[in-house]
């Protein structure tokens, strides 16, 4: 097992997260064992379930089931989950336990924090994508009709147990979709100012294939170094005042792409490698970078075979990108690479972010 713990020097919270590959049926016992209180409410995904419940052994009164997709995180199931804590009749120091992707742990993360002022929850992320991203750093929210993750607050879990076993019975599309956002770490690694050197784009040069096949010794490994970086700039910027702002890479094209397609069309992941590409190219062309290092990552992003996603009315993606809760005045936030491994944000208005060969 490997274990890490993350420490943020603003407020002093600690929490470990555990990487394991031990069997799913062990990891009821172990999560118990960590909480405070006696009672907890298991919020977990319909697939997940239906795939590991019994493995698992939580009981049904146990358990609130939650159907997958993006949609499902809204103010009708919040409300549902906080009537369900209450039935049960959690107190302060009882929990709430979110086992399934980003969706499930966004939902139960917020409707923890905002419980009897905020009780202990635990994060066990099921998707790729939830490992490396949404799992840590203490971001939960829900969506509105106006935008993704618009209601929300910055609420830490008491632990994390990310359990690789999972991952093996995702299907191709959700596990590259964990993967869109992984490569973003190779873009922004040095920007994490992490104190361990971690060569992640040697990492990820070399163990191409592997990864592919889900190879779980390199998935492991792939999983630490992605969270170490994480871990590494939310320890020194929480709340997004400043370096945090980095995590965002790409994802301010993505969420856009996201709201016009109503979050149906494409994953999160594809949705980022997308923004990844618009980013580069944004770059390039205010001379920010050279093309070498735009080839560099066209390479990169061609070897791990994600979907190609056309261009969208610049119209439509300028529209939803207004509505980006990091922007600033009348500009628009991004994340852009300035070398290798190296990003900075830049506040741009309208006219500079397309021409007509980015559009």
């Amino acid at each position: 097992m490997i274990n890490i713990n993350v420490k943020i020097n603003k407020s002093e919270k600690t929490y470990p997260i555990y990487i394991e590959k031990d069997g799913v049926e062990n990891l009821k016992s172990k999560i118990v064992k960590s909480l405070r209180g006696d009672k907890y409410l298991v919020v977990i995904s319909q697939k997940v379930d239906r795939i590991y419940g019994e493995l698992l052994g939580f009981s049904k009164d146990e358990k609130f089931v939650l159907k997958d997709g993006e949609k499902e995180k809204n103010f009708h199931n919040y409300k549902k989950i906080i009537d369900r804590a209450l039935k049960a009749g959690l107190k302060r120091n009882d929990a709430i336990i979110a086992i399934g992707g980003g969706v499930v742990g966004d939902l139960a993360g917020f409707a923890a924090s905002t419980y009897m002022r905020g009780i202990d929850y635990i994060q066990v992320p099921t998707t790729l994508l939830a490992c490396v991203d949404s799992s840590v750093g203490g971001k939960v929210a829900i969506d509105t009709k106006s935008g993704k993750n618009l209601v929300g607050c910055f609420y830490q879990p008491k632990s994390v147990f990310i359990n690789l076993n999972f991952l093996k019975t995702l299907d191709d599309r959700q596990y590259k979709t964990g993967l869109g956002e992984v490569v973003k770490y190779i873009f922004i690694e040095k920007s994490c100012k992490c104190p361990e050197d971690l060569n992640f784009s040697n990492f990820m040069s070399e163990n191409t294939n592997k990864i592919l096949l889900r190879d779980l010794s390199v998935i492991e490994k792939l999983v630490e170094i992605c969270i170490k970086l994480k871990v590494a700039v939310i320890e020194q910027d929480e709340e997004e005042h400043g370096l945090r702002k980095i995590l965002n890479f790409g994802h301010t094209y993505a969420h856009a792409l996201e709201s016009i397609t109503r979050y149906k069309k494409y994953t999160h992941g594809e949705a980022v490698v997308k923004g990844i590409k618009f980013a580069f190219n944004l770059a390039e062309k205010r001379s920010l970078i050279d093309k070498n290092y735009s080839f560099f990552a066209y390479d990169i992003l061609k070897k791990f075979g994600f979907i190609e996603i056309p261009d969208y009315p610049k119209d439509k993606i300028l529209k939803a990108m207004k509505m980006d809760k990091k922007n600033n005045s009348q500009k628009i936030v991004f994340i852009l690479p300035v070398d290798y491994s190296t990003v900075q944000e830049f506040s741009l208005g309208e006219n500079e972010i397309f021409s007509d060969s980015n559009s």
